[in-house]
């Protein structure tokens, strides 16, 4: 039986859309970028912020290790990868992410 492995890295991604153009980028998101995180990463978490100005989102993938993110990515997991359409959609490509090491786990969500 194998053992599953325990997210230790979480990466941060977040981008602004204009909020006419939010619902069509949460699904352009999910098709090309969302999906096929979902099936190497040990989790994903997407969230959205709509206010009068600009829409945020924000992916939260978990990782067993940077190894793993760099198999994912091809490069430096630390790199931003923009997807095709990132610069139609959003208000400014984002120049970086955040790698966190994931040091205390408290309650349960979800």
């Amino acid at each position: 039986m194998s053992e599953k492995k325990k997210a230790t890295i979480a990466r941060i991604w977040r981008g602004r859309t204009a909020p006419d153009r939010a619902d069509e980028y949460e699904a352009y998101n999910y098709e090309i970028g969302i999906k096929p995180l979902i099936e190497k990463a040990l989790g994903v978490e997407t969230l959205r912020e709509d206010r009068e100005d600009a829409t945020t989102f924000v992916t939260i993938s978990y990782w067993a290790d940077e190894e793993a993110m760099a198999s994912f990515t091809g490069a430096s997991p630390k790199d931003v990868h923009h997807l095709p359409r990132d610069a139609e959609f959003l208000l400014e490509l984002p120049e970086r992410i955040e790698v966190f090491r994931i040091r205390h786990r408290h309650g349960s969500v979800g």
